[in-house]
């Protein structure tokens, strides 16, 4: 019998596994670990991207065959998510394990997609022994931006900005390069790479013309550029150097933050870098749309009224807006810090509590 020690083990290894696939994109990070009825690991596996085998698949292939198909009789599979139950570009893995004789299944977090959903009752339909939640907190932890984008069915979003001890993102001129230091800005290139869509609002476009690109130290393209998406009604120059953007280009022609992240979702984009000024940042906090923040902060003083941020809405202390900071780093002189909404506390949107209620009515 394999003991519970053994199988968060194999859980956590499952977790480093995921690690090693794309963060970006519609799929999840997911690994899988295979193990005899000694505790012993016999396969691992893990998910490369869209089109590749998912995780149990690519632990499976690495069993002997028999007539065919890998061969788990008498073996338990720990997998980070539910395994799917839906065929899209790779057919569902419930069936791949029910097929490959599989004994038991444990996983960590129930996958909430309305089409994958649903594995783990199909294996217990075909008297597979299933148990899940096993380090649930940690997985959940792990894949908290695409849980929670598969869950609201929109884009998970970063806000981030740049400013001064006092707040401010800019001189009374107007001017704000440079805020913040070389290796606060390099961090910047490396979460926009991290993402899958960059969003600005026109006024930035106008002002500023950016480029928008992920660049490395020595100024060259990294490999996963964000596509950049702009967000507002008037349609941006023809010479603006996002119309030369390596990954195209998102015109929104809206100001519907909803209804857009909304449709990014539908395009497969599950990471959404916003780097706008303080009108599209402030309706996006008004809106209670901001999953998590990146704030680098100067240890410079502007004083003047360019606030890295506007009106949100909150007209006294019963409404503010409270924060879960998660972490503090330093970057040369400057600092990141990193945080999160206090959910469903002092200050949580009305209007934005509602709409995840009707979600999670409709399963959403």
């Amino acid at each position: 019998m394999i003991e519970r020690q053994q199988l968060e083990q194999a859980m956590r290894h499952g977790l480093d596994l995921a690690s090693r696939g794309p963060a970006t994109g519609d799929n999840p990070q997911v690994g899988c670990v295979i193990l005899d009825s000694d505790g012993n690991t016999v396969a691992e596996g893990w998910h490369r991207g869209a089109g590749t085998a998912h995780a149990e698949v690519d632990a499976l292939s690495q069993l002997p065959q028999v007539d065919g198909r890998p061969d788990a009789r008498g073996l338990t599979a720990v997998v980070t998510l539910e395994p799917c139950n839906h065929t899209g570009r790779t057919g569902p893995c419930s069936e791949a394990l029910i097929a490959a004789g599989i004994h038991e299944v444990f996983f960590a977090v129930s996958d909430p997609g309305l089409l994958a959903r649903g594995g783990a009752e199909r294996l217990a339909e075909a008297g597979v022994t299933v148990t899940g939640s096993l380090l649930a907190d940690e997985a959940t932890e792990f894949l908290r931006v695409w849980l929670t984008s598969t869950r609201l069915r929109r884009a998970y979003v970063t806000v981030k900005w740049a400013s001064t001890l006092d707040g401010r993102a800019a001189a009374a001129d107007g001017s704000s390069q440079w805020i913040t230091g070389t290796a606060a800005r390099q961090r910047v290139h490396e979460q926009r790479a991290a993402n899958d869509a960059i969003l600005v609002g026109t006024g930035t476009v106008f002002a500023d013309d950016p480029s928008l690109t992920a660049r490395g130290d020595a100024g060259e393209l990294m490999e996963h550029q964000p596509v950049p998406v702009v967000v507002g009604e008037r349609a941006i120059p023809a010479a603006a150097k996002l119309r030369r953007h390596p990954a195209g280009l998102i015109e929104t022609a809206s100001r519907d933050l909803p209804a857009i992240l909304g449709a990014l979702f539908d395009r497969g984009i599950r990471r959404a870098f916003v780097e706008g000024g303080p009108t599209l940042v402030s309706a996006l906090v008004a809106e209670d749309l901001v999953d998590e923040y990146a704030i680098y902060l100067s240890p410079t003083l502007l004083g003047g009224d360019k606030l890295a941020i506007g009106d949100i809405g909150v007209t006294s202390m019963p409404g503010i807006k409270r924060l879960d900071v998660r972490s503090v780093e330093q970057l040369g002189g400057d600092l990141l810090l990193t945080a999160r909404p206090v959910r469903g506390g002092a200050g949580l949107d009305t209007r934005a509590s509602a709409r995840r209620k009707a979600n999670e009515r409709t399963g959403a």
